[in-house]
C-alpha cells in the first residue's frame, strides 16, 4: 500500500528515520511514548535500535509497532540527504 514502510534507520535520541512506498521521508520521534505501556522497553537503546519492518508496519522484536497513520501523522517530513 502507498503508506507502507520500505526502510527504517534508528537514529540518535529515539528517533527513526522512514521511507514510505508514496515517497515520504521523514523522522519519527519516539520520546513522547517512551514511557507508556509496552515502548517503555524502548528505552533500552540496545533494543531500540532493533527497529525493522514487518509487512510494512515499523516494527520492534517483542512486538511493539508504530500504527501507520500514526507515523503518517506525527512524523517531520525531510529530505533523504540530511540524514547521515
Amino acid at each position: 500500500m502507498f503508506w507502507d514502510v520500505k526502510l527504517v534507520k534508528p537514529l540518535p535520541n529515539y528517533c527513526i528515520y522512514v521511507e514510505i512506498e508514496n515517497q515520504q521521508k521523514g523522522v519519527f520521534d519516539l520520546k513522547p511514548y517512551l514511557d507508556k505501556g509496552v515502548f517503555k522497553e524502548l528505552q533500552n537503546i540496545h533494543y531500540f535500535n532493533q527497529v525493522g519492518i514487518l509487512f510494512g508496519a515499523v516494527t520492534w522484536p517483542h512486538e511493539q509497532d508504530i500504527a501507520p497513520e500514526t507515523l503518517l501523522a506525527e512524523m517531520v517530513l525531510v529530505d533523504a540527504d540530511v540524514i547521515p
